[in-house]
């Protein structure tokens, strides 16, 4: 089971969540179009994608495979 720490910030308990290390690269063109596209037009995937840290991944490799 996870265990969540908390911060406290005056008043308020800060839950201690960090993200994962993300690929850096720049996206291409296909990359930001795809991500326009799911924001516009599938927001369930593009929001489980950004929320389980898949998005970045995901882009690079539409980029990448679109680039070839």
């Amino acid at each position: 089971m996870n265990v969540i720490t908390y911060s406290r910030n005056g008043d308020y308990l800060i839950p201690d969540i960090k993200l994962k290390e993300q690929p850096t690269q720049p996206l291409g063109k296909y990359g930001r179009m795809r991500k326009t596209y799911l924001q516009e037009h599938r927001k369930a995937l593009f929001s489980h994608l950004l929320l389980s840290e898949k998005l970045q991944a995901h882009l690079l490799e539409i980029d990448q495979t679109a680039s070839r």
